[in-house]
């Protein structure tokens, strides 16, 4: 299955990568911005499969740049789905929790009623909404709190962070599932293949997270341990850490369908975390490696 993948650098597209027969569009490839030049590069490549894991996704510049991240996660993302249902090939588009108001304490189902509290999440949204209504073979995968060894994520900064202090202080009234990139990517592959083979019967929108769900804090904590670094770790409320853009308290969500349609269950971001630190000490000594003097 020859896959074309959207994005190059980002977290998920740096996973996705590494499967054989993967295709990535940098922005030079494809100008997200453009949804006339995305569809060009889908009817150019002709794939068995497009996964879309490119996005706008500074949150917080969202709020000044509405517009443009509108274009970038809506309409672009609507322009491939409808390429794609034009060419009878499956389409997966990476989501958010943010579509959802992140009130309550029960985790969102796939079918809940979506209410985003930032520009962000509207312009998610917006995709979200297109890509449905192209009418092809899809897959919306909803997501949260991506993490991977790769680009910039709460596990890289809090590393970052304890090389400098012994003593910080983590927002811990936001519950989410951390979601490693490479667990995504995988359900991607896994997804597209499925729809390839069954069509449009089992499209729809899925959830995805890493389990067990947890404060920022508590997930701070972990890595923490992992590293083994002597960090205290002060709790938070979200009020005493203002944003731009407002975040939701609760991005737990229910992942029952994505098994019950694939078959795929919720990874163990504790696993998966602990792989992560491991790739990033690798990374690490390599580099370190390489400047040593000759």
């Amino acid at each position: 299955m020859r896959v074309l993948v959207f994005g190059k650098t980002g977290q998920v597209a740096c996973e996705l990568a590494r499967f054989d027969d993967v295709t990535n569009l940098s922005r030079v490839d494809a100008d997200l911005s453009d949804p006339l030049a995305c569809a060009q590069a889908i009817r150019k490549h002709a794939p068995d499969a497009v996964i879309n894991a490119a996005a706008y996704t500074a949150v917080d510049s969202c709020e000044d740049e509405e517009a443009i991240a509108t274009i970038v996660n809506g309409h672009s993302p609507a322009a491939m789905a409808q390429v794609c249902a034009d060419l009878k090939i499956p389409f997966v588009h990476i989501s958010t929790d943010y579509v959802f108001d992140g009130q309550g304490t029960e985790p969102f189902q796939p079918s809940d009623p979506v209410d985003p509290l930032n520009a962000y999440g509207r312009s998610k949204l917006v995709g979200e909404q297109g890509v449905a209504a192209a009418g092809g073979a899809y897959c919306i995968l909803r997501t949260s709190w991506v993490i991977s060894a790769h680009g910039d994520n709460f596990v890289k900064t809090m590393l970052r962070l304890s090389e400098m202090r012994n003593a910080l202080s983590v927002v811990s009234d936001q519950i989410g599932g951390p979601t490693a990139a490479a667990a995504i990517a995988q359900a991607c592959i896994t997804i597209a293949a499925q729809l390839r083979e069954q069509g449009a019967a089992i499209s729809g929108v899925h959830h995805l997270s890493g389990a067990p769900d947890v404060s920022w804090a508590e997930l701070a904590r972990a890595i923490f341990t992992l590293k083994e670094r002597e960090v205290n770790v002060t709790d938070i409320p979200t009020s005493k850490y203002p944003t731009p853009a407002k975040r939701p308290l609760s991005s737990r969500l229910n992942c029952l369908k994505l098994t019950q349609v694939y078959g795929i269950e919720r990874p163990d971001w504790r696993q998966n975390l602990s792989d992560i630190i491991s790739e990033l000490d690798v990374t690490t000594q390599d580099q370190t490696t390489e400047r040593k003097p000759l």
